[in-house]
């Protein structure tokens, strides 16, 4: 499960950390591998910024369920305070902290400079991974520098991507995999051919394991979970027109919001997202699985009303899309 943490219109943020609490409680009751976060800024409609304390409330208030950054921007950051922070994670919640790393801002061109941040500093993201990586390691006598906590921990760590790149590195590395096809689905199957081709084993994966971002918008009829997914399609149009805010409510009627070319980018952004009743996001999930043949799906739910939100990932929990899939092991399951 992805939350980023949507900040309601006519909400707040406080609002909307209550309701991520809420999730991941409700994620954890109904079976859920791993409830992730993402590192945004400037964004008045996401209160995950500071992701890696969100994080801690999450797993604060929850007691089973991994709990990680889906992701964190390493570039934004030093690599040692990220070890040092994932490192408390870890130390406070022991066999629960996942830590998925991206190169982009996750912010506009202006924020980035006030993050300190250049428009080089993704280039630096395969050197800031293997800096991580090492303060992970167990610490050497003589080491100068040290993250603690930190050193020596089992953090997984995963690469997240929308390209070839992020696949790359991945395989080169011997690291997860996680595609963001909730959002930017083009190159999907080239990066997913890409991974597992190069991929080569390392000391934390011995085969490639790929995960893939959805949209899910699942209620008791199809024109229920259509009218649900209206929020998403208004927050996505209002990124083609350069208007971000808070998400909206739903609408009866899309076709009066967007114009026939904000319609077919937005839906381009949004080709993974699966909408209906049980059955219908049933079918398209197990299509989904079949073809990109990914170990774990990434599940994201932009729904203004939070037991809706929650109703609808009741609905996914029980549809078990995996228990047919071939190419997962028992464990994998």
């Amino acid at each position: 499960m992805l939350d980023l943490a949507f900040v309601p219109e006519g909400g707040t943020p406080a609002d909307a950390l209550r309701n991520t609490r809420d999730l991941a409680q409700h994620a954890e009751r109904w079976g859920y591998r791993r409830f992730w976060l993402a590192e945004h800024h400037n964004m008045v409609g996401i209160a995950s910024a500071a992701t890696a304390v969100v994080i801690g409330y999450v797993a604060a208030n929850t007691r089973t369920i991994r709990v990680g950054a889906g992701g964190i921007m390493l570039p934004n950051h030093s690599p040692l305070v990220i070890a040092e922070q994932f490192g408390t994670l870890e130390t406070l919640y022991p066999g629960r902290i996942d830590l998925g790393l991206g190169r982009a801002p996750g912010t506009d061109q202006r924020t980035l400079l006030a993050l300190r941040r250049t428009p080089d500093s993704a280039e630096s993201f395969p050197d800031d991974v293997l800096e991580l990586q090492q303060f992970f390691e167990p610490a050497k006598q003589g080491q100068p520098v040290k993250a603690v906590p930190g050193a020596g921990l089992d953090v997984p760590l995963w690469i997240l991507g929308s390209s070839l790149f992020g696949a790359q590195l991945a395989a080169i590395l011997g690291l997860p995999y996680a595609f963001a096809s909730h959002f930017a689905p083009a190159a999907l199957m080239p990066a997913l051919q890409e991974y597992r081709s190069r991929f080569k084993p390392s000391k934390q994966l011995c085969q490639s394991y790929a995960a893939a971002g959805v949209n899910v918008f699942a209620a008791e009829t199809d024109a229920e979970a259509r009218r649900l997914f209206t929020s998403a399609q208004q927050q996505f149009t209002r990124m083609v027109r350069g208007t971000r805010g808070k998400l909206p409510p739903p609408i009866d009627d899309i076709e009066t919001y967007w114009t026939p070319a904000e319609k077919e980018q937005a839906s381009a952004m949004l080709k993974y997202s699966f909408v209906g009743s049980p059955d219908t996001v049933r079918s398209g999930l197990q299509q989904f699985v079949d073809e990109t043949g990914v170990e774990e799906l990434i599940v994201a739910s932009a729904i203004y009303d939070h037991p809706a939100r929650l109703r609808s990932y009741e609905i996914l929990a029980q549809l078990d899309i995996f228990k047919n899939s071939e190419h997962l092991d028992d464990a994998q399951r």
